[in-house]
């Protein structure tokens, strides 16, 4: 049996965390949301066929459920809230020390995508980091 992904492995892990959230939305308008659903809700004219913007949603959607679905197996609930209250506490360290404006909701809106992609990354990542760490599996009894 491996003995886990190693370094490459959670690397890999984390960027697709990100490129999932940074597809869906980013404040630099080049994501899924401004590019298929934003125009629908300002009744603006759509750029691009309807059945290529269904296909790519329903690949992010299913991007998002297996990310939260491992998330919620692996860190559960509280694990979550642990986690966002760390990023909240990263926040408030880069406002603090001047490297996010607290009135820049883009910089904001960059720190908030980053701390989720992380929370979705801890989460696909922490069973295998926890049995490193202490050498217990986690198993799920749901399964």
């Amino acid at each position: 049996m491996a003995n886990g992904p190693g370094f490459g492995g959670i690397a890999a892990r984390t960027v697709a965390a990100l490129v999932l959230v940074f597809a869906t939305y980013n404040p630099e308008r080049w994501s899924y949301f401004h590019w298929a659903v934003a125009p629908l809700r300002s009744g603006e004219p759509t750029a691009g066929p309807a059945s290529l913007k269904f296909l790519l949603g329903l690949a992010l959607l299913g991007g998002w459920a297996i990310f939260l679905n491992a998330t919620r197996r692996s860190i559960g609930l509280g694990g979550a809230l642990l986690v966002l209250a760390m990023s909240g506490g990263l926040v408030w360290l880069l406002i603090d020390f001047g490297v996010v404006s607290a009135g820049s909701a883009r910089g904001i809106s960059y720190v908030v995508l980053v701390c989720t992609a992380l929370l979705l990354a801890v989460g696909m990542n922490w069973s295998h980091l926890s049995r490193k760490l202490s050498g217990q599996v986690d198993i799920d009894p749901t399964d």
